[in-house]
Formats: structure tokens, C-alpha cells, sequence
């Protein structure tokens, strides 16, 4: 029986065909809390996310401490959205994934029978008696391919755990992303550059602009540097021309200069 599991979808080329999901994101690893590592898996899933059309709404990095670890993926479990779990899932004593995932969920670890093959088919004999412990997952999780070197992710409550490697990790997110998920219209910006004037004199027509348009994320985001000026604009993926208008229109009405910014700008803090 094959446990890697996979969604058709007959429409996924359509972009319109889903609305928007918002994941999450835990990175476990010591080595990246106490500077040994660099996260790269912050910028790798956000990107991933966002081309396919949905949105990265909470990122979580935290240590290898089996307390810290059941506690937050208890909590993480109660939640609606889907979330990418990075680290931890090795055979090593240090490596706590696994089995927190299941004491959150409120499940045995047990031997999954075609993880067992994997590494099996892998390691032959070597794979005994340490590499056979990456098997032992959470009782009903499902398996996510690894094209790297096969040994498996695996999926549980919502939760796609996969390795630390972002060489491994981050094909695996694609794999997920691709078979679970369908894409939809992508989130774009739309902006001008706002000089001459302190933020505070943009409230107002900041509450305007949010309440004409609800359905778009409206923003302010000041810039300190040596060309002080604000980026005064809208996030969303529908209506985005009719709202730049609007907000060019009030500011002309209210003789506030400005010049254009392109939507992929610099989003300056």
C-alpha cells in the first residue's frame, strides 16, 4: 500500500480555483538560536508560498526541548491553518520531532511499515539498529517523498514535518505544496513614494483608503535613509488599479507630492 499521499486536482492550472491559504512555519534546530546556523527556510518558504498564490502568516523558531517542542506543536495543532515543520526528525538523540509530534497529538510512535522498507531498501543491514528509528512516526502519519536521499518526511494534523537540510526540505515543500494545494491569485502591491510630509499627516487619508477598500490591505512604510520618504500603498490580488487611482487622486486633492514606485519595490522600514 502507498502512504504518500496525493490530491488530484483537475483545475489546479486554474489560478483562480482556490482562495488564498495562510501557513505556518516552525524551524527547530539549537544550532540556529545560538548562531552556529543561519535560517534560510524563512526566505525559501515564503517564496514557495507566495508563487503559488498564498501567504506566509506565522513563523515560529524553536529549540531542540522536547517541553518547548509538545507544547508549541499542541497549541500549533489547535489552529485551523496548515503548517511546514523543518528539523528534528533524524535518528540522532538530539532529534525530538517525532516523537513530540506525537505526544501533541495524543498518539504512539510506531514503526511505519513502508518507512521501514525505505530505509531498508536503502541501508540494508546497516540500517539497523540506529537509521531504523526514523521510521518510527507518529501512529497514523502519512509519508512525504524525499527525492534527496528517500529517507521520508511525514504529515500529521495539518503539520508537514520534513527534514532540517534545506536541500532535502525544500523539494519536499514543493512536492506538498503542489499535491495538496491548488493555486490562486497571487498577491501583488501596488505603491507610490510619499516625500515632504511626516506620516502623521497621511492618517486620515489612510482611514479613508482602508475603509473604501476592506477587501485590500492598505499600508504605510516609512523610510529613514537618505532619501526619506514613505511607501504609501495596497496589498491584495483583486482591485488594485481602482484603489492606486483613488489613493493618487487624494493625494493630489491634497497637494502631497509623490512619485511612482513599482509594485516589487523596496518595502523600506
Amino acid at each position: 500500500m502507498n502512504h504518500f499521499i496525493a490530491v488530484e486536482h483537475d483545475d489546479l492550472d486554474d489560478e483562480t480555483a482556490a482562495e488564498p491559504v495562510a501557513f505556518g512555519l516552525i524551524i527547530i534546530g539549537d544550532e540556529v538560536l545560538n548562531g552556529a546556523r543561519v535560517d534560510g527556510h524563512l526566505a525559501a518558504f515564503k517564496r514557495l508560498i507566495g508563487e503559488r498564490g498564498h501567504t506566509l502568516a506565522r513563523y515560529w523558531l524553536l529549540p531542540d526541548d522536547p517541553d518547548v517542542l509538545i507544547a508549541h506543536l499542541r497549541f500549533s495543532m489547535g489552529r485551523p491553518e496548515p503548517v511546514f515543520v523543518c528539523g528534528g526528525i533524524g535518528a540522532t538523540p538530539d532529534d525530538h520531532t517525532r516523537a513530540c509530534a506525537a505526544a501533541a497529538a495524543h498518539v504512539e510512535l510506531a514503526r511505519h511499515p513502508e518507512a521501514v522498507q525505505l530505509i531498508e531498501d536503502r541501508f540494508g543491514a546497516a540500517a539497523y539498529p540506529h537509521r531504523i528509528l526514523m521510521a518510527e512516526l507518529p501512529a497514523g502519519a502519512e509519508l512525504i517523498p524525499n527525492p534527496v536521499n528517500q529517507m521520508p518526511g511525514f504529515t500529521l494534523a495539518r503539520h508537514w514535518f520534513l527534514p532540517g537540510f534545506p536541500s532535502m526540505a525544500w523539494p519536499m515543500a514543493e512536492w506538498v505544496l503542489d499535491q495538496q494545494f491548488r493555486r490562486c491569485l497571487p498577491l501583488r502591491e501596488v505603491a507610490v513614494l510619499v516625500r515632504g510630509v511626516p506620516e502623521s499627516t497621511l492618517i486620515p487619508l489612510m482611514e479613508q483608503l482602508t475603509l473604501a477598500y476592506p477587501e485590500l490591505k492598505h499600508f504605510s512604510l516609512p523610510h529613514l535613509g537618505t532619501d526619506p520618504h514613505i511607501r504609501f500603498g495596497f496589498r491584495g490580488r483583486v482591485g488594485l488599479d481602482d484603489a492606486l487611482a483613488a489613493l493618487c487622486a487624494a493625494l493630489d486633492a491634497a497637494q502631497i507630492d509623490y512619485s511612482a514606485a513599482g509594485a516589487d519595490g523596496e518595502r523600506a522600514r
